[in-house]
């Protein structure tokens, strides 16, 4: 049986754009090594993306969080910097237009994997959302996060979300 590796909305908007942070560049190189190692494993790796369109601001959503990104057909949609040239044709692609995806979570429930590991951003948002609907899809399977491939623009809430991960039972490797 395969492990898998999901990237969490590792994209332009959340790295360098308009919710962009440091911390959030600081990761690509470790999650470039992690995608390379499953890779050559023949494990498979998954990706999520952020997905919004013109009408954000009158989500829920949106009047919470009013910065627009993520924006589909825009830069701020595309993955960030190396990871960008590591996605295949073949990998399979989420688009969500809130924190979990439902088609992620559907597609664990019927493909199983003896391991499942999330990488990207924002740790106390899309990361801990996935990461639980991982959990849900497969409570037998191990899932993992490695906290040196995701992060949050909230040092506190980063820490809060890996303990809160880690309370149900997800593996944090440090």
């Amino acid at each position: 049986m395969k492990k898998c590796l999901i990237v969490v909305d590792y994209q332009n908007d959340f790295v360098t754009g308009s919710l962009g942070f440091a911390e959030a560049a600081e990761l690509e190189r470790s999650i470039v090594e992690k995608i390379t190692r499953y890779r050559d494993n023949g494990d498979e790796v998954v990706f999520t993306f952020d997905t919004h369109d013109e009408n954000y601001r009158d989500t829920q959503e949106g009047r919470n969080l009013p910065v627009p990104h993520c924006l589909q057909n825009t830069d701020g949609h595309k993955l960030y910097g190396k990871v960008a040239d590591l996605i295949e044709k073949s990998d399979k692609r989420f688009y969500k237009n809130t924190f979990g995806s439902d088609e992620l979570y559907m597609y664990l429930k019927i493909e199983p994997f003896e391991n499942i590991e999330l990488v990207g951003v924002v740790s106390n948002i899309c990361v801990i959302s996935n990461a639980v609907l991982a959990k849900t899809a497969q409570p037998n399977t191990p899932v993992v996060i490695d906290a040196n491939c995701t992060a949050s623009h909230d040092s506190h809430l980063h820490q809060a979300a890996l303990d809160i991960m880690s309370g149900l039972q997800i593996e944090v490797v440090r």
